[in-house]
C-alpha cells in the first residue's frame, strides 16, 4: 500500500490518484463493442457460444424455470435462509418508505400542478456471479423493483459450472416470485436485455453492478435502453483519526479488496500511527482470507493518504467521490455536513460497510469510479418515472393566459400564443 502526504499533492496529482481508469480500457471498449454486435445479430446462438467460451458450460437452454428454481431453493442451509429472510425484511422496510404520493400544488388561483409515479414496465436485473455469487445484489435490485410495481422483471446471472444457479440465488428468486432466471453473464447479458433475443425479452432499463466489461456494456447500450448508473469495480474510502481502531479499518479495507483485483481500498488519516498499524493489521488479516490472492492484488493497487486535519481528509474524499465512505472516528457527526460526494456513508467505529452490503436496509448498488459526484445509489425511485400533470379552470386560464401569450410572442411562436388566445375568446 503506497503512502502519500496530502500537503505534497498538487491538484493534478490528486486528479490522477482519484482516477480509476485502467490501462486496458480501450481494449475493453473494443471487446465489448464486438460482444454487443454479435449478440445483436446472432441472438441466442451468440449467448450459447459465450456461455461455452466465458463460463465453460454447455447450456441446453438459456434459463432455469420456476419449478427448477423452487427445487433448488429447498436445498438452502437453514442458517443462510434465516439470514436472507432478515436482510429481506430490513431492505423491504427501508425501501417501502420511498414510495410516496406528492401533493398537488396550486401555483396561482385555478392553476393546479402535480406529479404522479408510474413504474418502469420492463426492467432487467443483472446479478453478478463471477468470482463470487451475490444473492445480496438480487435482494437489492429485486425488492425495490417489486415495491415500484414493475410488470416485467428480467433476471440475468452467469451460470454455475453445472449449468444452473446457486441455491442462494434460487431462494431469493422464490422470495421475489421470479419465474425465470436467465443463465447469461457479462457484457452479453447486458446486450441481450438491451436488444432482446429469441429467448430473453428486451427491457426498458438495466440495473446491476459488474466488472469493467459489464459497466462498459451498459455505457454502450444507452442509445437503446436506460441504465441505473455506471457501476464498476467496488471501492471504499476510510477516513480515520487517532480514535479509529486500526484492526477495524484493516478489516473494512480488505472487505472491499476481496471483491476483485481491480477494487480500490483507500485510507485517509490524520494519524501516522493509525496508518502504520492498519497496514500491519492488513498483512495479518490477509493471511487467513480464502480470497487473499485477489485481495492482495487489490491492496497493491490501493494507497493511504496522510492529512493534517479532518477537513483535508474530507476534501480528498469529495474529490475521490467514493462508492462507500467510512468515517472511522468518534467525531463523525461534525463531518457529515462536509460530505458532498459519496454513494453510501458508514458512521463511526461500529458501523462496518458490510452491514450496508447485506442487511441494514440501505441499497448496496452504488455509483463507482467517481460517478457519486452525479449519481445516487439504487432506490425505488430508480425503478419509476414521475409524470407531471396540470389542470386549469376558467379562472386559472384567465390568470395565466397573458403571461403565456407574452412569452410565446417574445419567442416568435405564434401558434403557442394562439392556443391561449383562442380559449380566452370563447
Amino acid at each position: 500500500m503506497i503512502l502519500y502526504n496530502y500537503k505534497d499533492l498538487n491538484k493534478q496529482k490528486i486528479e490522477v490518484l482519484c482516477s480509476r481508469q485502467a490501462e486496458d480500457d480501450n481494449l475493453i471498449i473494443s471487446k465489448v463493442k464486438d460482444i454487443i454486435s454479435t449478440v445483436k445479430s446472432d441472438g441466442d446462438n451468440a449467448l450459447h457460444s459465450y456461455a461455452s467460451q466465458f463460463d465453460k458450460v454447455q447450456l441446453n437452454q438459456l434459463f432455469i424455470d420456476k419449478t427448477a428454481i423452487e427445487k433448488l431453493a429447498k436445498e438452502i442451509p437453514i442458517t443462510v435462509k434465516n439470514a436472507i429472510d432478515v436482510a429481506y425484511q430490513n431492505i423491504y422496510k427501508f425501501h417501502q418508505t420511498q414510495l410516496k404520493t406528492e401533493d398537488k400544488v396550486e401555483t396561482m388561483p385555478g392553476v393546479n400542478c402535480w406529479r404522479e409515479t408510474r413504474a418502469i414496465e420492463k426492467v432487467g436485473l443483472y446479478i453478478p456471479g463471477g468470482t463470487a455469487v451475490l444473492p445480496s445484489t438480487f435482494l437489492m435490485l429485486g425488492i425495490p423493483a417489486k415495491i415500484a410495481g414493475c410488470k416485467k422483471i428480467v433476471v440475468c446471472s452467469p451460470p454455475q459450472s453445472d449449468g444452473s444457479i446457486n441455491t442462494y440465488i434460487a431462494y431469493v428468486a422464490t422470495l421475489l416470485n421470479i419465474e425465470k432466471v436467465y443463465l447469461v453473464g457479462g457484457a452479453q447479458a447486458v446486450a441481450a436485455m438491451a436488444y432482446g433475443t429469441e429467448t430473453i425479452p428486451k427491457v426498458d432499463k438495466i440495473f446491476g453492478p459488474g466488472n469493467r466489461y459489464v459497466t462498459e456494456a451498459k455505457k454502450q447500450v444507452q442509445n437503446m435502453v436506460a441504465i441505473d448508473m455506471p457501476a464498476g469495480p467496488s471501492e471504499v474510502l476510510v477516513v480515520a483519526d487517532e480514535t479509529a481502531n486500526p484492526s477495524f479499518v484493516a478489516a473494512d479495507l480488505l472487505a472491499q479488496a476481496e471483491h476483485g483485483t481491480d477494487s480500490q481500498a483507500i485510507l485517509v488519516s490524520t494519524s501516522k500511527e493509525t496508518i502504520a498499524k492498519t497496514i500491519e493489521d492488513i498483512e495479518k488479516q490477509l493471511i487467513v482470507l480464502p480470497r487473499r490472492d485477489i485481495a492482495t492484488k487489490a491492496i497493491a493497487n490501493s494507497y493511504a493518504v496522510y492529512v493534517e486535519t479532518l477537513n483535508e481528509a474530507m476534501a480528498f474524499s469529495n474529490a475521490y467521490a467514493p462508492e462507500h465512505l467510512i468515517l472511522a472516528t468518534e467525531n463523525f457527526e461534525a463531518l457529515i455536513p462536509l460530505i458532498i460526494n459519496a454513494g453510501s456513508v458508514f458512521l463511526g467505529n461500529l458501523t462496518p460497510e458490510s452491514v450496508g452490503d447485506y442487511a441494514s436496509g440501505t441499497n448496496h448498488t452504488l455509483p463507482t469510479s467517481g460517478f457519486a459526484k452525479a449519481f445516487s445509489g439504487v432506490s425505488v425511485d430508480t425503478f419509476v418515472k414521475k409524470i407531471t400533470f396540470q389542470h386549469l379552470t376558467a379562472n386559472g386560464l384567465k390568470n395565466i393566459g397573458n403571461t403565456v401569450e407574452v412569452l410565446a410572442a417574445a419567442e416568435g411562436l405564434q401558434a403557442h400564443k394562439n392556443a391561449i388566445s383562442i380559449r380566452l375568446k370563447n
